[in-house]
């Protein structure tokens, strides 16, 4: 049972009742992502995130993290293109605990000076991952080039010069001006009842009455092409087509279809470049959205040489499915993957929370897993066919990282 609740300074509470489990995770989620961020404190959204950590004026940085592990907790965070979300996972019991820590951070964090400069330092090395890592990497300039000139396109971290220019006054402003009360939700999942909403809502009423309303200006998608070379021992391809947002009532139509070209073992994709050829270990397709648009992305990795022959093979694979369409078995077993997939993930508390909480926080409603289910099992032939030719047949991005001269 779902239980929602919408505060008097606007902050909404998603409560679901899992009796059967003992544990409680609890999100805090924040309609803040790089997105919202103007370009000269690209990463802000992300530094805040980490800095949340770093001491409150009750607690140090050991002490934020001890509150979790010794009552047998965990907690992290992660920051996206269009939300950030703080959330930990406790006993039951410790439930009020867990909401006492994460309010405590969300609102007496104290950003210190001198944990500033060291979390620079970790933001630096955690941009550098990303860079040596080429399936990452590639990823990344995806986004940036089909995106090009858009807030969205722009790494979540920020750039090295971006890090390094942050102080603690832009830290405080911009999460004081972006964390207002109508942005955010909380959404707990577990052994719970509705009985705890007055305790969250008593915890999260300390918000200023100013509400912030980001300026959204939609991405037009673009069909630019890159390619990186760097130390490496593997080629990455990806590209992608101008998908759907996550309001688009057409959206399970290109679920079904994205996941039988790419979204399993036995899909079209996998079987040509990884069964059949032995061109690739990993090869997937996956569709991003957003709430005003969205990128059908799909990716492989390969040994530089045979590079050619995996794009080759792409393109093969991608024209037959435009001209063929899916078959009925394809349809079928596609349709209850992801209805398997769907109701496995939601054995989680942890996705259970995420779900309620991205769904919230981006469409103000949460669907039933009967629901979507009824979506998925209404998809036709004609549905799926009709978005393979609208999605298919246009031009697409892509982006490349190979090594020096191959």
């Amino acid at each position: 049972m779902i239980h929602k609740h919408t505060c008097d300074n606007g902050l909404r509470i998603v409560l679901e009742q899992a009796p059967s489990v003992r544990s409680v995770t609890i999100g805090v989620w924040i309609y803040n992502g790089s997105r919202h961020e103007p370009e000269h404190l690209n990463g802000m959204s992300h530094f805040i995130e980490h800095m949340l950590f770093k001491g409150t004026e009750k607690r140090s940085a050991v002490e934020i993290v001890e509150g979790f592990e010794s009552i047998g907790g965990q907690v992290n965070a992660f920051t996206d293109k269009e939300y950030t979300c703080y959330y930990a996972q406790v006993l039951a019991s410790y439930k009020e605990e867990a909401l006492d820590n994460l309010a405590d951070m969300f609102f007496n964090s104290t950003f210190p000076n001198d944990e500033i400069d060291r979390e620079r330092k970790v933001i630096h090395e955690e941009i550098n991952i990303y860079e040596d890592d080429g399936e990452e990497l590639v990823h990344d300039l995806l986004i940036e080039q089909a995106y090009e000139g858009h807030a969205i396109g722009r790494n979540i971290l920020g750039t090295d010069q971006h890090i390094d220019s942050f102080t603690r006054h832009d830290m405080v402003s911009y999460m004081n001006q972006t964390y207002s009360a109508d942005k955010v939700v909380i959404s707990v999942v577990g052994n719970v009842d509705e009985s705890f909403i007055p305790t969250i809502e008593a915890v999260f009423d300390h918000f200023s009455n100013e509400h912030y309303n980001h300026k959204h200006v939609k991405p037009t998608f673009t069909p630019n092409k890159i390619v990186r070379e760097k130390e490496a021992e593997q080629a990455h391809l990806t590209l992608a087509y101008e998908g759907l947002s996550l309001t688009d009532d057409k959206m399970m139509s290109l679920l079904v279809a994205s996941n039988a070209l790419g979204g399993g073992m036995s899909s079209r994709l996998f079987q040509e470049i990884r069964e059949k050829r032995g061109l690739a270990y990993a090869v997937y397709a996956d569709h991003i959205a957003y709430i005003d648009s969205g990128m059908f992305m799909i990716y492989a990795g390969t040994n530089p040489a045979d590079l050619p022959y995996l794009q080759e093979t792409i393109a093969e694979t991608m024209n037959d499915f435009v001209r063929e369409g899916l078959t009925e078995k394809e349809l079928k077993s596609s349709k209850e993957q992801l209805k398997g997939n769907m109701m496995i993930a939601l054995e989680s508390t942890s996705s259970r929370m995420t779900r309620n909480g991205r769904n919230e926080l981006m469409l103000n409603r949460i669907r039933t897993l009967d629901e979507l289910i009824d979506d998925i099992n209404s998809v036709t032939m004609a549905d799926t066919n009709d978005m393979i030719q609208n999605i298919f047949t246009k031009q697409y991005a892509q982006a490349i990282v190979k090594p020096h001269n191959s």
